[in-house]
């Protein structure tokens, strides 16, 4: 297998591009990140927002009935 780097170092600044390939590979990386995390806490907000409802609903429904 031919390394197209000699060493690390070489990898990293990639003939002087190195600096806009990884802030590419970087601001990729963030992206998809947020793309996975963003539905995850916007399902775990709502189930939350459900509960509470639920929440309230009941306690109303057995205020009503220990009223009559």
């Amino acid at each position: 297998m031919n390394w197209q780097f000699d060493s690390l170092a070489a990898l990293m600044q990639m003939d002087g591009h190195g600096a806009f390939v990884w802030s590419a590979y970087g601001i990729t990386a963030l992206v998809l990140a947020i793309l996975l995390v963003a539905p995850l806490n916007r399902r775990k907000r709502l189930l939350s927002e459900i509960r509470g409802e639920q929440r309230r609903q009941k306690a109303a429904e057995e205020a009503h009935a220990s009223r009559s």
